[in-house]
């Protein structure tokens, strides 16, 4: 029905709106509620700054997002690696299997299997399976059914040589095998920090990558794992060049072992992060296929061999150890975005993976969460369903800009094994963390559960020790590091003394006065394990002594208005030192008291915005919490 039908005439019978329109709008609203917007781009007061320098605005139209990358299927392939997307059959459920036993292994592999799964992903060797047990880890299963991807570092060509073992034990042809054999040279001297042994690998993977294309086809040799350079707080740029970079690295080892072009393409894939920033996790896997259908276009690829076939795991990066519940919800936006990206094969890991060794309740909600996705919400029955939005077409093309850049800069300075050698990755991935970890700290990008929103009564959920991966390469990062080692702290103080250390809540005045600031302290000080307690409705200069005396407490913290500060916060301070507090913080900015309230005995100051992590390791160091 077009616009002009009389039936139903819709929006055409309203004037057209044009942007300038809404910015004034913007504006006055903006004044109203006394922020001082720019005349010339008031919603720049609206708009968030992203790493890698993206900013992203309120309102995108036609103007700024362009058009989707030409069609699915097709270079620049933006819009899918396939021309049917994932519509034909979902996309492949890859289980994460990282049992050191056997037997274990065995049994959750088959559990995962009869319950959705689709794919194997198993970690063999020294922090997983022995590569001797993979007959027995993958008894029962149907090779020639259930592709199998190897994740064994540098015991990667062990480990393929015994899967190709079984499949011919198994009579399973190798031309019906399917997976990847994971051999990933560069990303051993990422993890490793040693590089001694990178050109015997190159060589083994080569030559593992020669026998897939001739015997195999339906086996590829490479993984260019990009998920050491999330995992060291490596931004989304960051890590798509890095992977442009040891993708190019590939090529140039297996085309100088004789293979064509095309050939070489079609043995990698490629792994990504899957955060809970759904729309740049989107960007992230399309900017991923235009640039490697760029990169593999100059290296000659026929426009078939261009399209990069995708792994995406959800990241362990914003997996928290506290509350993590609330890792399902993490992990369920992770996998949508993970999906509505493109992503060939799906990792969804589970909630409890950052505390050990996952348990069986714990693999079947990683399972049902795709599951839902695929069969209940139908995600995968549309092509590309982020396509033609005009802030996703935007980020996409800004990120790809971004990673583009850097990947030009890692060739530039010799490739990626000269930049993991020369420390320029390690210093770029570490400058990037330093800058998030300072939006942590000051909780402008919040965790639930760990910096919002703490629940210090939640019983602590305990796992079997997962291995602890060899180190001595880059370093992997959680964002709630911090936040971890100050509950680490109280935890040993409850140990040791029987309760969490406690701050007391002086609050002044009636509840409408106080009741914001007090919700403000209590969620600040137990975001680092104290124990808030207030055992009075509201304090005065009279009662702040006894009621500080009572509440076993050793700091304080007042909270009111900023009328009531200026009548009462000198009387109340100085009470509550004279009870003997270490410490008398105040909720709010200090603005021009900040002198008044230091000599009345205030320490400290904490409001929004302010150093969570240094005001709350500060306190607990006055209490003397080991």
């Amino acid at each position: 029905m077009t616009a002009e039908s009389p039936e139903l005439p819709l929006a055409a019978a309203f004037p057209d709106a044009d942007r300038a329109q809404w910015q004034r709008l913007v504006e006055g609203v903006l004044r109203k509620s006394g922020a001082t917007p720019t005349p010339d781009a008031p919603d720049d007061v609206l708009a968030t700054d992203l790493q890698d320098g993206i900013r992203v605005r309120p309102l995108y139209t036609a103007e700024d997002g362009g058009t989707a990358g030409g069609y699915p299927g097709f270079p620049p392939f933006v819009r899918a690696g396939r021309p049917e997307g994932t519509t034909a059959s979902g996309w492949d459920v890859r289980q994460r299997q990282a049992d050191t036993d056997p037997r274990r292994a065995n049994a959750s592999v088959l559990a995962d299997l009869e319950m959705g799964v689709t794919s194997l992903w198993l970690t063999v060797g020294a922090d997983g399976i022995p590569v001797a047990s993979l007959p027995e880890a993958l008894a029962g299963v149907y090779l020639d059914l259930a592709a199998v991807a190897l994740d064994a570092g540098a015991d990667f060509a062990a480990a393929a040589e015994e899967l190709l073992r079984l499949y011919g034990t198994s009579e399973v042809p190798l031309g019906a095998a399917t997976g990847t054999l994971g051999a990933d040279p560069l990303g051993i001297v990422a993890r490793s920090g040693r590089d001694e042994a990178l050109d015997a690998h190159l060589a083994a993977a080569a030559e593992l990558a020669v026998r897939c294309a001739a015997q195999a086809p339906g086996l590829r040799a490479l993984s260019v794992d990009a998920l050491p350079y999330h995992e060291a707080g490596g931004s989304a740029a960051e890590e798509l060049g890095c992977s442009l970079a040891t993708g190019v690295a590939y090529l140039r080892a297996l085309t100088a072992a004789g293979m064509d072009i095309d050939a070489a393409c079609g043995q990698l894939e490629f792994r990504y992060a899957a955060t809970a920033d759904q729309f740049l996790t989107i960007a992230t896997l399309r900017a991923a296929r235009r640039l490697w259908a760029r990169v593999a276009e100059v290296c000659g690829a026929s426009p078939a061999a261009r399209a990069q076939r995708q792994h995406a795991v959800t990241s362990s990066v914003m997996m928290t150890r506290r509350d993590p519940w609330v890792n399902m919800l993490r992990t369920t936006v992770a996998g949508l975005s993970a999906g509505v990206g493109g992503a060939d094969a799906v990792t969804v890991l589970p909630f409890d993976a950052a505390l050990g060794v996952p348990d069986a309740f714990a693999r079947r909600i990683a399972r049902n969460t795709q599951s839902v996705l695929l069969e209940e919400s139908h995600l995968s029955k549309v092509i590309d369903p982020a396509g033609g939005s005009w802030y996703v077409e935007k980020l996409t093309d800004e990120l790809a800009r971004a990673a583009w850049a850097w990947f030009q800069e890692i060739e530039g300075a010799g490739g990626q094994a000269a930049a993991l050698r020369s420390g320029a990755v390690a210093g770029r991935c570490a400058a990037t963390w330093q800058r998030r970890s300072r939006r942590l700290a000051t909780r402008r990008e919040p965790i639930t559960g760990v910096s919002e929103f703490p629940h210090l009564a939640e019983p602590s959920v305990h796992r079997e020790p997962a291995p602890v991966p060899a180190g001595g390469g880059l370093p992997r990062v959680r964002r709630d590091d911090a936040y971890e080692a100050l509950r680490a702290r109280s935890d040993t103080h409850l140990a040791a003394t029987g309760a969490r250390p406690k701050v007391f809540i002086a609050a002044l005045g009636p509840a409408a006065a106080h009741t914001a600031r007090v919700a403000f302290a209590a969620n600040l000080f137990q975001a680092g394990g104290i124990e808030t307690v207030q055992e009075t409705p509201s304090v005065d200069a009279e009662s702040a002594a006894g009621a500080f005396a009572a509440s076993g407490a050793q700091i304080a913290c007042l909270c009111g208005s900023d009328a009531l500060y200026a009548e009462q916060a000198a009387g109340v301070a100085a009470a509550l030192k004279s009870a003997g507090a270490r410490r008398v913080h105040l909720a709010g900015k200090p603005g021009e008291r900040r002198e008044e309230f230091g000599k009345a005995g205030v320490d400290a100051f904490v409001f929004a915005g302010c150093d969570a992590v240094e005001a709350l390791t500060s306190a607990l160091d006055v209490m003397e919490v080991a």
